[in-house]
């Protein structure tokens, strides 16, 4: 047990929430182990995070809203492109420079999540 890390010490070392530490686990990102009933993490899998986080964590952010959906419009004007996304019953409009959105590659029908934080709204590829 001496390898074992407790969920909520786990969270603190990755500066995330414990409820995201269960989302984790649930979207098989992590894997717990169980000792009488309490989420326990492996120090290794810890590490693997860590540097996990510390090399960009693949270009996730800490938002908390993020919509997964498909690309519907795209429209440049200038500097500026207009992306526009169905995702499940909502219809989310991003404001992005036309290089941004240039360089996602984004065009109707892609997948794409909107992240949104504060009144910001991010499109990831």
């Amino acid at each position: 047990m001496d390898d074992l890390v407790r969920i909520g010490a786990a969270a603190t070392a990755l500066g995330v929430s414990v409820d995201t530490l269960r989302r984790w686990e649930r979207d098989g990102r992590v894997a717990f182990e169980r000792v009488d009933g309490r989420r326990m993490l492996p120090a290794a899998e810890l590490a693997r995070l860590l540097r996990e986080r510390a090399a960009g964590g693949g270009g996730r952010s800490s938002a908390r809203n993020r919509l997964t959906g498909i690309v519907v419009a795209v429209q440049r004007d200038g500097l500026m492109a207009q992306v526009e996304l169905a995702c499940g019953p909502y219809r989310v409009v991003s404001l992005m420079s036309a290089e941004a959105a240039d360089d996602l590659g984004l065009k109707p029908g892609d997948p794409a999540a909107a992240v949104i934080k504060a009144t910001t709204v991010v499109v990831e590829r």
